[in-house]
């Protein structure tokens, strides 16, 4: 090979290189995703065995003349968790506590 072409060759490296390691964002990690149902709640929040979710959410209410009097906290009308499964459920079923027949 022409040792013109390696210099060449060598420089665009070297500059590629460089303009890589000068140009990069430092930026700090993501923040941990917490799986939440369409809800809006996360899986600690709903009964592991019926799957209902036992949040409450706050609500508006208003009197007969339709002024805002405050809040009032309803149960949430989920009625099964749907968000991301952990994922020792997924691959293997509970076995503990044993279930008695």
């Amino acid at each position: 090979m022409d040792p013109v072409s390696l210099l060449v060759g060598g420089v665009l490296l070297a500059s590629g290189f460089l303009a890589g390691r000068l140009g990069r964002r430092r930026s700090a990690p993501p923040p941990p995703v917490t799986p939440v149902c369409g809800c809006g709640h996360a899986l600690s929040q709903h009964d592991r065995d019926t799957s209902t979710c036992y949040a409450e959410l706050k609500r508006d209410t208003y009197d007969k003349r339709g002024r805002w009097s405050g809040h009032n906290w309803v149960p949430c009308t989920c009625r099964q968790y749907v968000g991301p499964r952990p994922i020792d459920e997924v691959f293997a079923p509970r076995l503990l506590p044993p279930t008695v027949d």
